[in-house]
């Protein structure tokens, strides 16, 4: 593979590609292994068209340089290289034989057996297709891409670019896209906010903030130093619907976002499960930085602790106040996850516990999300309320992550719980589901 003239060099690492790097195990496992992949799915209503797509496949690569960057790590210091356009691979898949009433289903057990896949980090490009035909008018769409170039905003990006792409195929027309910012761009920004001098204000609060804080972490069916073979298992369910509703009305009366409610139920559950008042939480932010950035494809996601002392909590009503103002102060001060530990190493001393492991938790808040969505002659819809539970799924680099997603018309909250098998049982995981089911309605319908 030769550099593209306009990208050859060596381009600097964005902070999260560094951050990433820290988890270097090679090819075979870690950040940079065969299952740290994103897997999105989509059913397409409306005939589509194989060449059509592959081409909508190839323009949204040719467009994106990130999705053809290589992380070289055998240098010093390492960087990004990107390279020429080439047509990610389409996999079609007959599924003709399945019932209507049993597609929805055969979509699901069809996005658990891709994300269970291996896909190399070596085998440009990293943004891969699988399409799935019920019959002529009826398919599922997955998108497969390496975390390392796509985070889940960008899923949302990918979709949308490629829908236009298909249909200005089909209709003989230039895509009506804005202009594309590429990843190196945001990178060489992003290089001009880190430096001490850049950072000093923020990191005067985070120090103060998180004195002698740790990550709270819950304990783990296994040892660490077990050194059990490991896979990334995840666990689906529904929360009710009329939680649903209290929890967003809640949040409605207390000028709170609905993750600051959901955020507390979850300080909630870890006092219970840790009996400490002292709770710092991780959470995943979308790290884009300035609004220029927000149709950039690429991996930015930010870790940032959220500590909140639920001492003398009387309500939940009062937790979720002091979750509020936690959220406040901090998401307005992001500053890298990496520097954090840097400044701080205490604060993710759990991460290196034989006997315990760190939950992280996220709420999705994308800006578009396709539902029934008509571009062309297509209609698309992703598929979000996912429940079934896999052994194999995308990896996390450790621990467990706690993710919920409300759906935009705000009558489901579907939620899932990755997890790493090597220090989880799968009922253990199943009960902390149970427990914060539990939790989060009882505080939701009593808050005072």
């Amino acid at each position: 593979m030769s550099d593209e003239s306009a990208g050859a060099g060596r381009i600097p690492l964005s902070v999260n590609q560094e951050f990433m790097c820290m988890f270097d195990k090679g090819d075979d496992e870690g950040p940079f292994g065969p299952r740290y992949h994103i897997v999105y799915g989509w059913r397409v209503r409306g005939a589509v068209d194989l060449g059509l797509l592959q081409g909508a496949l190839d323009d949204v690569v040719a467009r994106n340089e990130v999705l053809r960057t290589e992380v070289v790590r055998d240098a010093e210091p390492k960087y990004q290289r990107i390279h020429e356009p080439s047509s990610p691979e389409l996999v079609v898949r007959d599924l003709t034989g399945v019932a209507q009433d049993d597609r929805d289903r055969a979509a699901e057990e069809l996005l658990i057996e891709i994300e269970a896949d291996e896909y190399s980090i070596r085998e440009l490009p990293l943004l891969r297709a699988v399409l799935g035909r019920f019959d002529d008018h009826d398919s599922v769409l997955a998108l497969i891409a390496h975390h390392t170039v796509s985070d889940g905003w960008s899923m949302q990006l990918i979709i949308k670019e490629l829908a236009e792409c298909y249909a200005a195929r089909s209709e003989n027309r230039a895509p009506d896209l804005p202009e594309v910012r590429q990843y190196q761009e945001y990178t060489r920004w992003e290089s001009t906010t880190t430096t001490d001098e850049a950072l000093a204000k923020p990191s005067e609060f985070w120090l103060d903030k998180l004195a002698d804080a740790q990550i709270t972490a819950v304990p783990t069916d296994f040892r660490r130093s077990d050194d059990l073979p490991k896979n990334t298992s995840v666990e689906r369910y529904l929360v009710d619907p009329d939680v649903t509703a209290a929890t967003l009305e809640l949040a409605r009366s207390m000028r709170s976002s609905p993750f600051m409610v959901l955020l507390a139920a979850y300080k909630v559950l870890l006092r219970e499960i840790t009996g400490n008042d002292d709770i710092t939480v991780t959470t995943i932010m979308s790290g884009r930085g300035q609004a220029r950035f927000e149709e950039t494809i690429g991996s930015f996601f930010n870790l940032v602790p959220l500590r909140t002392d639920l001492t003398g909590c009387g309500s939940f009503r009062e937790v979720v106040e002091r979750t509020r103002k936690t959220c406040i102060s901090a998401l307005t001060r992001q500053i890298p996850f990496l520097r954090l530990l840097s400044d701080a190493p205490e604060l993710g001393a759990p991460y290196a516990a034989d006997d315990a492991a760190v939950v992280a938790f996220q709420v999705f808040q994308f800006p578009f999300v396709m539902a029934a969505q008509r571009v062309g002659d297509l209609e698309y819809s992703e598929i979000r309320k996912r429940l079934l539970p896999a052994a194999v799924s995308t990896d996390i680099p450790d621990g467990a992550l706690w993710t919920l997603d409300i759906d935009p018309a705000g009558n489901e909250m579907i939620g899932q719980m990755q997890f790493n098998s090597n220090l989880f049982e799968a009922s253990t995981v199943r009960d902390m589901v149970s427990q914060f089911q539990q939790v989060l309605k009882k505080s939701v319908f009593s808050p005072d």
